[in-house]
C-alpha cells in the first residue's frame, strides 16, 4: 500500500512540474517581447541625381527611418533616376528605390534581368513631367523643338524615358529632329541659362527645387503639356500610367507663365524585390506612410502619400511585408 501511495505521489508531483512548466511557459511568452525585436543590419536605398526630388525625399526618410529602426543603418546611393533605380533592385545591388510606374512596366513588360522579382512597398506621389524653355523662346508646344538642343536626361533616367515618349507623341523624332542632351536636373538649368540648350524636359515631384531657383534668378516658361494626352494613351498599354494633370501658379510663381500650366503626371512608386526580409519591409513602409507630413514640410510631393492608396502598386504585386502593414492599419 504504502508503494501504491507512492507511485500516485510521484505521478502528481510529475503532474504539478509539468502544470508548473507550462504556466512559466506561457509567462515567459507574454512577458518576452518574441517576434517583436527591431530588425538590424544596413541596407541601401538608391535615390537620383544630387538635386532632384528622389535624393532630397531620400534623405529625409533615412533620418525618419533612424527614429523607427535605430539598429538600420540605411546608405543612400545616388542614381541617374528611375530605371537605374531599377536595375539595381533587380540586381539585388540595392534594396529600396523610388522609380515611375511607366518605368517599371516597361522594365517588367520587357522582361529584363530580375523583372520578376521585383515588388511594390507603397504608391508614393506623382511626377509632373516639365518642359522648360526660356521666356524669350518661340516654343509654344512640344512639336516646335524641332532643330533645337533638347536637354532628355541622362542614360538610365526615367526623364529619358518619358522626353522620347513625349517627343514621339508629338510627331518628333528624338534622335534625329532634335540634337539630344544627355543632361539631368543637376545640369540642365544652368545649361539652358547659359544658352548652351533650348529646353529641357524633367519628371518630377512638385516643386522640384533646381528649377524653382531656375525661375528666380533666369526668366522661363514651361510649354503647356496637354495636347500629348490623347497620342501618348493611343500609344497602347505603357503609357495608360500618364495621366492630365494641372501645375498650380504656386508651385513656380516666378515663373513666366502668369498661370497653371496643364501637362501630365506619372505616379512614383516605392519598390524593392521578394528578396528582402519581410519584417523590414514591412517596418520600412510602415516608416514610410508615418513620415509623410514630417518629410512633406520639405518635400512638399511627399504630402500627398497616403495610406488608402499607397497599396496601389501597379504594375508591381505587394511585396509581403508591405502587404502585412496594410492589413495592420486596415479599418
Amino acid at each position: 500500500m504504502f508503494q501504491a501511495l507512492t507511485r500516485i505521489g510521484r505521478r502528481r508531483a510529475l503532474q504539478g512540474s509539468a502544470a508548473a512548466l507550462v504556466v512559466l511557459g506561457l509567462l515567459m511568452w507574454w512577458l518576452m517581447p518574441f517576434g517583436s525585436s527591431s530588425p538590424s543590419g544596413r541596407l541601401s536605398f538608391s535615390t537620383g541625381v544630387p538635386t532632384g526630388v528622389y535624393q532630397t525625399y531620400g534623405t529625409m526618410l533615412r533620418e525618419a527611418l533612424a527614429q523607427d529602426l535605430p539598429n538600420v543603418k540605411v546608405s543612400l546611393q545616388t542614381s541617374q533616376g528611375s530605371q537605374q533605380n531599377i536595375s539595381r533592385v533587380a540586381a539585388g545591388t540595392a534594396d529600396f528605390a523610388v522609380a515611375t510606374a511607366d518605368a517599371v512596366d516597361d522594365y517588367v513588360r520587357n522582361g529584363k534581368p530580375g523583372a520578376d522579382r521585383l515588388r511594390g512597398c507603397a504608391r508614393l506621389y506623382d511626377d509632373y513631367i516639365q518642359l522648360v524653355v526660356a521666356d524669350s523662346s518661340k516654343v509654344r508646344r512640344t512639336s516646335e523643338l524641332r532643330k533645337l538642343r533638347v536637354a532628355v536626361g541622362q542614360d538610365g533616367s526615367g526623364v529619358r524615358l518619358i522626353a522620347e515618349r513625349m517627343l514621339r507623341a508629338a510627331g518628333v523624332d528624338p534622335q534625329k529632329d532634335i540634337t539630344p542632351v544627355k543632361a539631368g536636373i543637376d545640369t540642365a538649368p544652368r545649361l539652358l541659362e547659359e544658352g548652351k540648350i533650348d529646353a529641357f524636359f524633367w519628371s518630377g515631384g512638385l516643386p522640384t527645387n533646381a528649377v524653382r531657383l531656375l525661375t528666380e534668378r533666369f526668366p522661363v516658361r514651361l510649354v503647356p503639356l496637354d495636347d500629348l494626352v490623347a497620342p501618348l494613351h493611343r500609344g497602347g498599354e505603357p503609357t495608360r500610367y500618364y495621366r492630365s494633370a494641372v501645375m498650380p501658379a504656386d508651385a513656380y510663381p516666378a515663373a513666366r507663365n502668369q498661370g497653371s500650366v496643364p501637362t501630365l503626371a506619372v505616379a512614383n512608386i516605392l519598390i524593392t524585390a521578394d528578396r528582402t526580409d519581410v519584417r523590414l519591409t514591412e517596418d520600412f513602409t510602415r516608416t514610410v506612410i508615418r513620415s509623410r507630413d514630417t518629410i512633406g514640410r520639405q518635400v512638399h510631393a511627399a504630402q500627398l502619400v497616403d495610406v488608402r492608396t499607397a497599396i496601389y502598386t501597379d504594375p508591381l504585386p505587394l511585396h509581403e511585408g508591405a502587404r502585412r502593414y496594410y492589413r495592420s492599419v486596415k479599418p
